[in-house]
């Protein structure tokens, strides 16, 4: 992946509390001022519309913050800027919010204790275009149960229509999505195909591209639709 190091990156934070959102932003200053925080929105509803205001790069959303439909609000702060990654903050660790948080898309799931180099770091890793929930929720055996559930339903939910002419994705990718299904963390797949973890991180990413997809829930559907996995 290009490093994006030298790049100025635009973040919008949805907080309701000032000094957090302050500290945020005096902290990610000290450790790298090309990481600019474009606005701050107390609650949902400013926080869609800064979206369309200002176009950033990547979204710092507070899970319990007012005035969105819960987790749900990711779908529409994708839907308002398709090439934004959110990143979910949270002051505890709970399941829940981490199954509808990569339902729903988001590309990381921090909490508020996070170290700021490594929130940094993060920042920089999902507007690069990874996903960095992905291991995090699929490493907990229950939850990957719970989230491939949520893959096979959302299949049958779509209108079934013609075996498509052709699969644009290689057998390699093919595998790795079928992997994807069945739960599988990134680590685990490496290891059950004898690759390394960042090949597989490439694998996705290709995948991604190809289908025209924001991440992997979107990407597994896509092939359970077309038959070219079974999940």
């Amino acid at each position: 992946m290009q490093d994006d190091s030298s790049n100025v990156l635009s973040i919008l934070v949805i907080d309701d509390q000032p000094l957090f959102r302050a500290g945020l932003r005096h902290a990610l200053h000290s450790v790298d001022p090309r990481l600019e925080i474009v606005g701050e929105a107390t609650n949902g509803v400013d926080g869609l519309r800064m979206v369309e205001e200002f176009a950033p790069s990547v979204v710092l959303l507070n899970a319990e913050v007012e005035g969105l439909d819960g987790l749900g609000a990711i779908r529409e702060l994708k839907r308002r800027g398709s090439n934004i990654s959110v990143v979910v903050m949270t002051t505890r660790d709970d399941e829940e919010k981490l199954f509808y948080a990569i339902k729903y898309g988001a590309a990381a799931y921090i909490l508020k204790t996070i170290d700021v180099q490594e929130l940094a770091k993060v920042i920089r890793r999902v507007a690069g275009g990874e996903y960095l929930i992905n291991d995090s929720v699929l490493a907990k055996p229950v939850l990957a149960s719970k989230v491939l559930k949520s893959f096979r339903d959302l299949a049958e939910e779509v209108d079934q229509e013609a075996e498509p002419l052709y699969i644009p994705l290689s057998g390699r990718e093919v595998q790795v999505l079928d992997y994807i299904a069945k739960g599988n963390s990134n680590k685990e797949i490496a290891r059950e195909m004898s690759i390394s973890d960042q090949t597989v991180k490439n694998h996705i990413t290709s995948i991604m591209r190809k289908l025209a997809v924001n991440d992997r829930t979107q990407a597994v559907v896509y092939a359970m639709r077309q038959g070219w996995i079974k999940g």
